[in-house]
């Protein structure tokens, strides 16, 4: 049998922790095999599985460090400019990603289902970077392998000195805020950007075969309707296992008070709310 290839999840989070973060890390408790690290300032009790690891560190330190391993002065004034950061995780933390062959990038309003299942080491295998969506590579989760070319792949953008060293975000990890083209229908290459992002660079290296990159609908987001979490299977209308459920627009409508003490291995995601077999009702 052939060994798993070895994986770390990199994510940044500065501030207090949202009430989805326990259903996060409830996730990750079933995703064993694969190391999570969360750079962050803050101080939570959070009980942590063993696979998930803080490094207690200030976005000064995030930016001191990402001018010395890119070689430019990096514009990181708030925590949310790191997602034009995040192609360039793989170079920035090298020091916390030897001895693997996978890196991710993540971020943490996600709620995980059989990773290992979903991106088996047959994708992974045959691929250098792997997108949770079929049209543009995915700012909530991303896989690429951990060797120099991909390390460095953001570079291949004409413009990425440009968004590293300048104050807005400006969606480089994704599509520049033209998802909305690319859902009506459109292609890449009929779609004006302002910047020429991280999807069209991995687009591009694919198309010359320089790197083998594979993008499908692994993940479930908005309100598509109830979602079940199975100890650390997610499964989507009854019948469709994905990767992993991303609460973009759920927690835009759904803020609860508090958070159970110790979250169910069974739990369901409906459009509106997260609840146990506990619960009498679906709002």
């Amino acid at each position: 049998m052939n060994a798993q290839p070895k994986i770390i999840v990199l994510i940044t989070y500065f501030g207090n922790f949202p009430w989805y973060f326990s259903y996060f890390l409830h996730s990750c408790k079933f995703n064993s095999t694969i190391d999570f690290v969360i750079f962050t300032n803050n101080d939570s009790k959070h009980l942590l599985p063993r696979n998930v690891k803080f490094i207690r560190t200030t976005l000064e330190e995030i930016k001191n460090l990402a001018n010395k391993k890119l070689q430019i002065k990096a514009s990181i004034d708030y925590p949310y400019k790191l997602c034009d950061f995040k192609p360039a995780y793989g170079l920035i933390f090298e020091d916390f990603t030897k001895g693997y062959d996978f890196w991710a990038q993540s971020d943490i309003d996600l709620i995980y289902g059989n990773l290992r299942s979903m991106i088996n080491y047959e994708i992974l295998s045959r691929n250098d970077f792997v997108s949770v969506r079929h049209d543009y590579t995915t700012g909530c989760f991303t896989l690429s392998r951990n060797n120099v070319l991909m390390n460095n792949l953001f570079k291949r953008s004409k413009d990425y000195e440009k968004v590293f060293t300048s104050e807005p975000y400006w969606g480089f990890d994704e599509l520049n805020f033209k998802h909305c083209e690319i859902n009506e229908g459109k292609t890449l290459a009929t779609v004006e950007t302002e910047i020429e992002c991280f999807t069209h660079v991995v687009k591009n290296a694919s198309d010359r075969n320089e790197i083998r990159a594979f993008f499908d609908f692994l993940l479930v987001d908005g309100v598509p309707g109830q979602i079940k979490f199975d100890n650390g299977q997610l499964i989507y209308g009854r019948k469709y296992e994905v990767a992993l459920y991303h609460l973009y627009w759920l927690k835009k409508v759904y803020n609860p008070k508090t958070t159970p003490l110790r979250i169910p291995d069974i739990f369901y995601i409906s459009p509106s709310k997260i609840y146990s077999k506990n619960d009498k009702s679906e709002s």
